[in-house]
């Protein structure tokens, strides 16, 4: 009989653990699956790139308890530069906010969350700036990490580079998701 009960004890525990557990923190997009491709509708114009240069919806859920606010940072580690490139950086987006509209990388669209800052990015200018890798390579890997951060606002100043950003972005991070579309010519 102890036997049983205790067997009955730890099957009750798992199965109360299961359903009090949290769930995961997670990046998705209706666009493209994690490893799958981007479009031409994400590819930049410029550079001998010819697409249309918008940046896809992405959607998340689950992120940890105690966020205040999120950091989109999208990097391209396989660029032809140590440091690979920043594609998109945009900040301060508001804890209460679980989704980005397909072209919120376009600061002149207005379609970025209210309060939320597009940070200039590898090419020059804040906003997404879409895939353009050079041709005949393999697939270049675009990381979009999205960051759960304990602070409503990040005390970054005008013009900062990303380095400095990803850094402060590092010291307030509770969490991450992260999704990686695929882009080649």
């Amino acid at each position: 009989m102890h036997r049983a009960s205790v067997l009955l004890f730890l099957s009750s525990a798992l199965v109360l653990g299961a359903a009090f557990a949290r769930a995961e923190f997670q990046l998705s997009s209706p666009e493209f699956e994690d490893g799958g491709m981007l479009t031409e509708r994400h590819v930049f114009a410029g550079f001998g790139c010819s697409g249309d240069n918008q940046s896809p919806a992405l959607a998340w859920s689950d992120p940890p308890e105690g966020t205040e606010s999120f950091a989109l940072l999208v990097h391209d580690p396989d660029a032809p530069i140590a440091s690979g490139w920043w594609h998109w950086v945009l900040i301060d987006i508001p804890a209460d906010t679980r989704a980005l509209t397909a072209n919120a990388g376009d600061p002149a669209a207005g379609l970025a969350p209210e309060g939320s800052r597009q940070i200039v990015t590898d090419f020059g200018v804040p906003g997404w700036g879409g895939p353009c890798p050079p041709e005949g390579r393999e697939p270049h890997r675009y990381n979009f990490t999205l960051v759960a951060l304990d602070t409503a606002q990040l005390e970054i100043p005008e013009g900062a580079s990303t380095a400095l950003v990803a850094f402060m972005v590092e010291g307030a991070k509770l969490g991450e998701a992260r999704l990686t579309g695929l882009y080649q010519r």
